[in-house]
């Protein structure tokens, strides 16, 4: 826990006093551990997700004190960032596919053996992708997201990054999930294990889920985030409002809707082709 304490120490101290030596070293520790998956920015406990402020405020450390460089290899294509903010370097020896075609990992992430990336899709610091996960066409891992084993990300599906406030939970999305194309995943919503998000559903914190299973009403609280139930298969969908405007212009919002839970039948909609791999 001695670079727990050396983060938290740097976090508070104002900017002019900070110690750059100190603070770079700290982030590259800290960048070092997440790329090996020995930290992460949230970790689980019989079920229960808990966010790490600590790691996240490592992150912000690293933007704090970035200066702005020139990252180009060449003239052509020319690109600036903080000086703390590289580029995960891979081999052939962790196992993962990077497709090539303009895909990138920041430095600070976790791949897992068997993690394929499509081209162009991106992850950003802080994130943690286990094994055997697709990653699809434009598709986005956010910066903290917490990705499970298994997962599907199809193309063009935007999980969101949370880095503040410190103490919000990022987006997680366990186990043998599926995403389909055109979803957004923000806000620190919790996609629990084999659930099915079908191509199009929009999940923000703010953004009730109606259960027509269950019939029961899923909705974030002012101490836990969004959580979509394991196995759950989320439609697109919406809803009437009933306010005499809405009536007269036959007006509807916006609502994902659970219409089912994971059965035979969804697993084979769902199924991954192994020669892809």
């Amino acid at each position: 826990m001695i670079l727990q304490q050396i983060i938290e120490k740097l976090y508070e101290t104002p900017v002019d006093q900070i110690d750059r030596n100190e603070t770079l070293q700290a982030v590259e520790e800290l960048k070092i551990a997440l790329n090996r998956g020995e930290v992460r920015a949230a970790d689980c406990y019989s079920g229960w997700w808990c966010v790490n402020s600590w790691v996240k405020k490592g992150i912000l450390l690293a933007f704090r004190i970035g200066e702005l460089s020139e990252m180009s290899d060449d003239e052509l294509f020319q690109f600036f960032d903080k000086d703390t903010m590289g580029v995960r370097q891979f081999s052939v020896n962790h196992g993962v596919r990077i497709v090539p075609g303009g895909s990138m990992v920041r430095d600070g992430c976790y791949l897992g053996e068997g993690v394929v990336m499509m081209p162009p899709s991106y992850i950003n610091i802080g994130a943690y992708v286990d094994e055997g996960t697709m990653i699809d066409s434009h598709a986005l891992v956010g910066s903290c997201a917490q990705i499970g084993k298994r997962v599907h990300l199809s193309a063009a599906s935007q999980i969101g990054g949370v880095l503040e406030p410190i103490g919000s939970l990022p987006v997680i999305v366990e186990d043998e999930v599926f995403i389909g194309g055109n979803c957004g995943i923000y806000e620190g919503t919790i996609i629990k294990k084999n659930a099915v998000i079908a191509s199009g559903v929009t999940l923000t914190r703010a953004t009730p889920v109606y259960d027509l299973v269950k019939k029961t009403i899923h909705r974030s609280s002012a101490t836990g985030p969004l959580t979509i139930p394991e196995g759950a298969v989320v439609v697109p969908g919406n809803r009437q409002l009933n306010d005499p405007f809405s009536r007269e212009y036959q007006l509807a919002i916006y609502t994902p809707i659970i219409v089912k839970y994971r059965d035979e039948k969804t697993n084979a909609s769902v199924v991954l082709e192994e020669s892809l791999r």
